[in-house]
């Protein structure tokens, strides 16, 4: 039997809504990332950490505390932003 999902299509749009400038970089967070994926979080990120070497230096940092606040501001909703806290790690590309 066959277990393979059907890829379900992305706009740009959708992708182009979730990245965000933060430190000068284009980013998207871990959360966002991993749904495009269609895989948890946690799953993602340790994947990553897994293979870390692959992976410029600068690939992804973890939010401060401001950095954070600024961004929850951003949202029209917070409620997508409630549970994001600075552990959670924004993936970018140089």
């Amino acid at each position: 039997m066959n277990n393979i999902q059907p890829v379900t299509p992305i706009s740009v749009d959708n992708i182009k809504s979730k990245i965000h400038e933060i430190r000068g970089q284009k980013v998207m967070l871990d959360r966002d990332l991993a749904e495009l994926y269609q895989v948890e979080t946690k799953v993602l990120n340790q994947a990553v950490k897994r293979n870390i070497k692959r992976f410029p230096e600068d690939f992804m940092f973890q939010l401060t505390k401001e950095e954070l606040d600024n961004l929850k501001s951003q949202f029209v909703t917070l409620k997508k932003m409630y549970h994001y806290n600075t552990k959670n790690y924004q993936y970018g590309k140089r």
